[in-house]
């Protein structure tokens, strides 16, 4: 920064309103309520201020073309998927460097090669994201979804895989569906929301109903199968075995870790199936549930097993009194996914998915008495992301799991186990020849404030701590989801240039089983915060870092975590980017799909769970007269999940209350139109890292150059 650019830099006004509410005893003030309404002349003209600010400053740091050559170089990588085995042909994506997005390519039985859906082609604007797809159970029909400028209100299309033409769609209205073809590949099992007009004001996000659709029919007259009567939040899941007889449908409130599963026999006939339900939400476990290949249900479920369970039943004795446990808990790894592998020789297994402190183990196991047979190797501290094999169907390669694979310095790739040699190779790279910097990765073990170990993984340049460096800390701590090693440009980027990243497995996240998860949300919200906290003090005591270089981020619920860790720990923090964060816990669930969340939060309606959210309520903790770190909120104004009024709101606020000379540490609001919370092009994705790293190092004192 140069002194003359400092010298100008000042706060848009922001009006202060007299609002203060009675709520459950508590004076609740929200001066920026204003802010809410994205289209009012106040909160437009506030808007255009912060845009030409942050631009100001983001575009004049010190090392912003190095670190984006850098990402670019490092995305060039681009990734290949695991196939998806249908008749014969497989199905899978693959971005070549260049490319904006994945393409999905079907490769015919001879090999060869061909492109089935290119979004790039179908908008060139790259606004356009293929959200799913699932190719029908003979290959020659495909459903994909597709949504535009980031709202993710998916599109369905079905596809003829031999011709490219499309058969039929767009069907609206498909968010978050899963496709359960039918076999003959001329109906399916989708989620469909009701029309709006049929709905009350404000839940038109909600009322999934699941349906039975015949490809070509008109959509608006398929056969209502489940939904009506349960709660407007519910999400829905459906599978359908692989002989056609049996549908197995699961649901749960909102975002709750809580499901319901009914199952349907369509072999009685009607084509409304006649639905049994196994589990209901009250029993308070999760579930997941299907019909394998050998004609038993599999359930895999928290039922007595926090760290899951594999169970089976007969499909037409379903109830849990008489499922059978084939696969035990384990007491430090997480049971994540089951798979069917038969090679054809008669003697089928099973392929178990473990992650062990959020790392991937596979083995396989007699599916008649659940005994572990063998392990599969895999080629380092990483991830698997997909596990499948051929179908009955398909000639040749009945021997072969393929392995969807990455780890922190390993782009998206393939590899594949043999049975018959016991070996895993590579199968196939992602297609860019990269350059990675030397990266020494390591997971470590620290203690939170209550004494509980909590892991993090380390990414540095050299394998002990030489000197203080700046770090990039960043973690997510909710929803039961796990943060495991996966190929991260930013990390790489931010090593190069000789800094630490460091990722911990917080409590409300998924790593350590479901127990992990509860110690992390509601009332026990603070442990996720508590455990952040202590990741950062021990990377200073350790000697990887100061509070001076320390810098955090977080997206999303994880934006919620780095709130928190600012306005509850200023101190410890020097910069830290907010990208499209929950930040008003008071009335999150007003917005968008803020009510699907509360049995995560707890909600405002309720007094103590009100006293729970105001408790570490970012935006209600933000005190006058505060050193804050620097803070860059990043949002996308298309994003249909966490309305970006929380980050205008905390900006305003904290703008407000710092006493940090602005020039010093800035907080500022960079704002993207035309994109959404979730898949972004790679364009995008260039642009928002290098603003986001050339922030927190020209505050940590890291050189990009």
């Amino acid at each position: 920064m140069t002194d003359v650019q400092t010298a100008h830099l000042r706060y848009p006004n922001a009006d202060r309103d007299d609002i203060v509410e009675n709520l459950h005893g508590h004076q609740v003030a929200d001066p920026y309520r204003w802010l809410e309404d994205p289209t009012g002349p106040r909160t437009e003209a506030w808007s255009a201020a912060q845009d030409e600010l942050a631009r100001s400053w983001l575009d004049a740091l010190p090392g912003r073309e190095a670190v984006e050559e850098r990402m670019r170089s490092l995305l060039s990588a681009g990734s290949v998927s695991a196939p998806a085995w249908r008749a014969g042909r497989s199905f899978f994506t693959r971005r070549e460097p260049g490319q904006e997005f994945p393409v999905l390519y079907v490769r015919e039985p001879d090999g060869t090669e061909r492109v089935l859906l290119d979004v790039t082609e179908l908008d060139p604007s790259g606004l356009t994201t293929l959200d799913s797809w699932s190719p029908s159970l003979e290959g020659n029909r495909l459903a994909y979804q597709i949504s535009a400028g980031g709202d993710e209100e998916s599109l369905l299309h079905v596809l003829d895989v031999a011709t490219g033409e499309i058969i039929e769609g767009p069907i609206d209205r498909c968010r978050y569906s899963t496709i359960s073809w039918l076999p003959g590949g001329e109906e399916y099992f989708y989620i469909r929301r009701l029309a709006p007009e049929l709905v009350p004001d404000g839940e038109e996000q909600f009322h999934r109903r699941v349906w039975r659709h015949r490809v070509g029919a008109d959509p608006d007259q398929d056969l209502l199968v489940h939904g009506e009567g349960l709660d407007h939040t519910y999400y829905y899941g459906t599978q359908v075995s692989r002989d056609g007889r049996w549908l197995v449908i699961e649901g749960s409130p909102g975002t709750a870790r809580r499901d319901s599963v009914w199952i349907a026999d369509l072999a009685e006939g009607g084509e409304v199936p006649n639905l049994r339900q196994i589990v209901d939400t009250s029993d308070g476990h999760r579930v997941d549930a299907w019909v394998e290949r050998d004609g038993r249900l599999y359930v895999m479920t928290t039922s007595d097993a926090p760290r899951w369970r594999l169970c089976v039943a007969d499909p037409t004795r379903p109830e849990p009194a008489n499922w059978t446990e084939l696969i035990a808990e384990e007491p430090d790894s997480v049971l994540e996914a089951v798979r069917w592998f038969d090679t054809g020789d008669g003697d089928p297994q099973l392929v178990v998915l473990r992650t062990r402190h959020a790392v991937s183990e596979v083995t396989l196991h007699d599916p008649a008495t659940g005994r572990q047979i063998a392990e599969v190797p895999l080629p380092s501290t990483g991830q698997v992301t997909a596990l499948t094999t051929v179908d009955e169907t398909t000639d040749g390669d009945r021997d072969r799991l393929w392995i969807g694979w990455t780890d922190f310095a390993t782009p998206p790739c393939v590899h594949a186990f043999s049975r018959r040699t016991g070996q895993t190779a590579l199968d196939q790279q992602a297609p860019g020849v990269i350059e990675l910097p030397a990266v020494h990765t390591q997971q470590v073990t620290y203690r939170s404030l209550d004494g509980t170990p909590v892991r993090m993984f380390l990414l540095s340049p050299t394998a002990e701590p030489d000197r203080p460096r700046p770090v990039f800390l960043t973690g997510y701590g909710g929803f039961s989801l796990s943060r495991e090693p996966g190929y991260t440009p930013s990390a790489l980027a931010w090593v190069a240039a000789g800094g630490v990243w460091a990722l911990p497995s917080l409590r409300g996240g998924g790593e350590e089983g479901e127990e992990w998860h509860l110690a992390g949300m509601r009332e026990h919200k603070q442990h996720t915060f508590d455990d952040f906290h202590a990741a950062a003090q021990h990377l200073i005591d350790e000697g990887w870092t100061t509070s001076d270089q320390l810098a955090i981020s977080g997206g999303s619920n994880g934006g919620l975590l780095v709130g928190a860790a600012l306005t509850q720990r200023p101190e410890l923090y020097r910069a830290a980017v907010c990208s499209a964060p929950l930040l008003d816990m008071v009335r999150y669930e007003q917005f968008l799909l803020g009510r699907t969340w509360n049995d995560e939060y707890g909600t405002a309606d309720d007094p103590a769970e009100l006293g729970w959210l105001l408790s570490y309520s970012p935006y209600h903790n933000v005190a006058d007269q505060t050193d804050y770190p620097s803070v860059l909120f990043t949002v996308f104004e298309s994003d249909s999940r966490v309305d970006p009024n929380h980050a205008r709101k905390m900006c305003a606020a904290l703008q407000h209350a710092t006493s940090a000379a602005p020039a010093k540490r800035p907080v500022l609001l960079r704002r993207e139109t035309e994109v959404g919370h979730a898949a972004r092009s790679v364009s995008r994705t260039v642009g928002l890292a290098t603003d986001q790293l050339a922030f927190l190092a020209e505050a940590t004192g890291l050189a990009l150059d």
